[in-house]
C-alpha cells in the first residue's frame, strides 16, 4: 500500500483545477477561463486498491497586486515544503516564458521528486509536442514529464500510474469514504461564484467574490430544502451593475444556474437568496478574504 500527497502547482489558467476534478472522479474545484479562478488551497483524495493519493490543487503563481493575491500565491507556495511529489502544470498551447520560468526556479529546493504535467495537448499540434518536451528536459529538473488533457482524460491515467510508483509506502491518510476538506459551505459559495465568472464573461474583473451569509442545512421531512444566502461582493457600483443586470435579469440567471448546479450537487432542492454588495478594496480587508475562505499565509495564523 502506498499513501502521499501530491501538489499541483503552476501559473494560472494551466488547467490545475481541471486536473483535480479529473484526477478524483468529482468536481472538487469550480472551472473558469479567467486566471487566478482558484483562490485557496483545495485538498482531494483519490483511492485506489494499490494506494490513496491526496491532490492539493493551488492557486496559479503569479506577481501578487493586492493582500488577496498574496495570501493565494504563499497557499501555493506553501505547499512545496509539505508533500511527497510536486506536480508542475503547464499550459502547452501558450507560449512559455518568465512567469513558468519563476516557477521552475522556486521547485529547484524541492526534495522531493518534481513533475512536469504537459496540459492541454488536445489544444495543439502532435509534431510540437516532442520539441517542447526536449525543451523542458533540458532544465534537468524533472523527473518524469508526462503531455496531457484535463479536459478529454488524454494520458492521465498513465499521469496517475506515474504518481503511485513515485509514492511512500505506508497506510491511508485518510478514510476510504473521504473526498475533500472543503466543507459544504464553502463549496457552496464557489459554485456561485463559478456562475458569476461564466455568465458575466469579461465584462466583470476577477475583483468580485461571494460570501456565505447563512447555511440552513435541509431538515428531515419529506422534501428537504437547503437554503443558502449569500452575498456577491464587487469593488464599484459600476460593478454592481453588470452583476445585477437591467431589470435584475444578470444575477437572476446567476441564481437560476446557480441553484440548478447546487441541486445536483447536494441532491436536495435549494433556496438560494442573492444579494450584491460593494465593498470597496476588500481585496486589501484581512476579515473579509478569511471570510470568503482566502485563508492567511502558514506564518500568519
Amino acid at each position: 500500500m502506498k499513501a502521499g500527497f501530491v501538489s499541483l502547482v503552476g501559473r494560472p489558467n494551466a488547467g490545475k483545477s481541471t486536473l483535480l476534478n479529473r484526477l478524483v472522479g468529482a468536481k472538487l474545484a469550480i472551472v473558469s477561463d479567467k486566471p487566478q479562478t482558484t483562490r485557496t488551497r483545495i485538498l482531494g483524495v483519490k483511492n485506489r486498491p494499490d494506494a490513496q493519493i491526496v491532490y492539493l490543487d493551488t492557486p496559479g503563481i503569479h506577481r501578487p497586486l493586492h493582500r488577496m493575491n498574496v495570501r493565494m500565491v504563499d497557499a501555493a507556495i506553501d505547499t512545496i515544503e509539505e508533500v511527497d511529489l510536486l506536480g508542475v502544470v503547464v499550459d502547452a498551447s501558450a507560449r512559455s516564458g518568465r512567469g513558468d520560468a519563476f516557477v521552475f526556479d522556486l521547485l529547484k529546493k524541492a526534495r522531493v521528486p518534481v513533475f512536469l504535467i504537459l496540459n492541454k495537448i488536445d489544444l495543439v499540434r502532435k509534431t510540437r509536442l516532442l520539441p517542447m518536451l526536449e525543451a523542458f528536459g533540458r532544465r534537468d529538473l524533472f523527473a518524469e514529464m508526462v503531455p496531457v488533457s484535463a479536459a478529454t482524460g488524454e494520458n492521465v491515467d498513465r499521469l496517475e500510474r506515474l504518481i503511485v510508483d513515485r509514492l511512500p509506502e505506508g497506510a491511508r491518510l485518510y478514510p476510504e469514504d473521504y473526498l475533500t476538506d472543503q466543507s459544504e459551505r464553502v463549496l457552496a459559495g464557489e459554485i456561485v461564484r463559478e456562475k458569476l465568472l461564466q455568465l458575466t464573461r469579461d465584462e466583470l474583473p476577477f475583483s468580485s467574490g461571494v460570501a456565505i451569509d447563512r447555511f440552513e442545512e435541509p431538515r428531515e421531512g419529506a422534501q428537504p430544502l437547503l437554503r443558502l444566502y449569500c452575498t456577491i461582493v464587487v469593488d464599484r457600483e459600476s460593478q454592481k451593475s453588470i452583476v445585477v443586470g437591467r431589470g435584475g435579469e444578470m444575477v437572476k440567471a446567476i441564481g437560476t444556474a446557480a441553484r440548478q448546479e447546487l441541486e445536483r450537487f447536494f441532491g436536495v432542492r435549494v433556496f438560494l437568496d442573492l444579494h450584491v454588495r460593494v465593498r470597496g478594496e476588500w481585496r486589501e480587508d484581512d476579515r473579509a478574504l478569511t471570510e470568503m475562505g482566502i485563508v492567511p499565509p502558514r506564518g500568519e495564523r
